[in-house]
């Protein structure tokens, strides 16, 4: 297989990433898994190994040690092993993508078809949402998690959360792309619809968090028409909620009848989530130095839940649905520091060039890897492979998309 050949297989397996990521994770991990194998030949071939040095590579490397680290002392190896030695495919990713917008002038080509995949994903949510089934006859209310838009997601309402994952970046690209920035403000404004409508609160919040942060830094708006924008987004929010009596009690209901009825607020430690946190710290007390493991959160709490569920406060679940407190109960303190310190020292290393070179793909990529980490709001397991996929996406753009900031960059920031 020459060159040419093995350059348009994993440029055509990049294409393809937002459709296998929505036709599930198995298929996305196998997207990439080949992606990552016609990359390495290339790479190979060409012998093109001087990012190696760059910084972003050795403390990236330095996460994927502790990575391994932690599956040795988990609670049981075996459930994480697969996951924190996959995540080289993670790495290998980064790099590509880096790689793919330094050498390449495709990337106008990429985004176009991404761009495309999310509106039609855009407009299924609204068929779903107004005829009760979406473009292929998916959906309906008899549907696990009722009234929630699925699209084609079928049976997880995870919706939101993959538009949240594209939203800024594709609204970055129609902002470089047309010189009618009306043209990309109408998309976005269609986007967030979209995600209020999917009934999914935290990725909606999340997603009206990025928009006030994204229009706070662009350049070609003054304060004033800024902030009347945001009002109207937030108009928009209020009067679609007025409108739908099962949105209007999904996203202010239950916390109004918290707040307003003194029974129900002394309740409120009873909240799912409220439990799901306290059982995540209690996890974390028990350990806290290097956690129970990746993926061991489940082992912990479900193998002693029954044991003695005053002693340890313990609720059987996958995750404790925030990522914090899931990075502290797997992780422990030791962990936290690492993970998050890594990622943070590489996100905020290139902030200052971010803000000069006000590269709006970069600003649309940098939002939607801040907004993971708003603290309070529940959210998926953060290494699970639909969501770690999404924020690796969004991260390796964030440095490939501008040559100042791209590993393969001579003057790397």
């Amino acid at each position: 297989m020459n060159l040419i050949i093995r350059e348009k297989f994993f440029f055509l397996l990049l294409l393809l990433l937002p459709i296998s990521i929505i036709i599930g994770s198995s298929i996305s991990l196998i997207n990439i898994i080949l992606l990552n194998f016609f990359f390495l030949m290339v790479l190979i071939s060409q012998k093109k190994f001087d990012f190696i040095n760059h910084i972003s590579i050795k403390l990236i490397l330095i996460l994927y040690l502790y990575l391994i680290f932690n599956s040795l002392i988990s609670q049981d190896y075996r459930i994480g092993l697969l996951r924190n030695i996959g995540f080289i495919r993670i790495i290998i990713f980064f790099i590509f993508i880096n790689y793919f917008f330094f050498y390449y002038k495709n990337d106008k080509k990429l985004l176009d078809f991404w761009s495309l995949i999310l509106c039609v994903l855009i407009v299924d949510v609204f068929v779903e949402y107004f005829f009760d089934a979406n473009l292929i006859g998916l959906g309906g209310k008899n549907q696990p998690y009722g009234n929630r838009i699925k699209s084609f997601f079928i049976d997880e309402p995870i919706v939101g959360a993959y538009l949240a994952g594209f939203i800024f970046l594709i609204f970055g690209y129609l902002l470089k792309r047309y010189n009618k920035k009306t043209i990309a403000c109408t998309f976005l404004l269609i986007a967030f619809i979209s995600v209020i409508l999917t009934g999914e609160r935290s990725n909606t919040l999340k997603v009206f968090s990025g928009i006030i942060f994204y229009f706070l830094l662009l350049d070609f708006l003054k304060i004033k028409t800024k902030l009347i924008i945001i009002l109207l987004f937030f108009i928009i929010f209020g009067a679609i909620l007025s409108q739908s009596e099962y949105l209007k009690t999904r996203y202010v209901g239950q916390f109004y009848n918290v707040l307003t009825n003194k029974k129900n607020f002394e309740k409120l430690e009873n909240n799912q989530y409220i439990i799901l946190y306290k059982s995540g710290y209690s996890v974390f007390k028990n350990y806290p130095f290097f956690g129970v493991g990746n993926k061991n959160y489940r082992v912990e709490t479900c193998r002693k839940q029954n044991i003695d569920q005053a002693k340890f406060e313990y609720v059987c679940s996958t995750h404790p649905h925030q990522i914090y407190i899931e990075l502290l109960s797997e992780h422990g303190l030791v962990g936290f520091i690492i993970i998050l310190g890594v990622l943070f020292f590489l996100m905020f290393k290139i902030l200052k060039s971010i803000l000069i070179s006000r590269n709006y793909i970069q600003i649309g990529a940098f939002t939607y890897v801040l907004i993971n980490f708003i603290p309070f709001l529940p959210s998926g397991s953060f290494f699970s492979d639909f969501n770690i996929t999404l924020f690796w996406i969004n991260f390796s753009i964030m440095f490939a998309c501008d040559k100042k900031t791209n590993i393969f960059a001579k003057n790397y920031v």
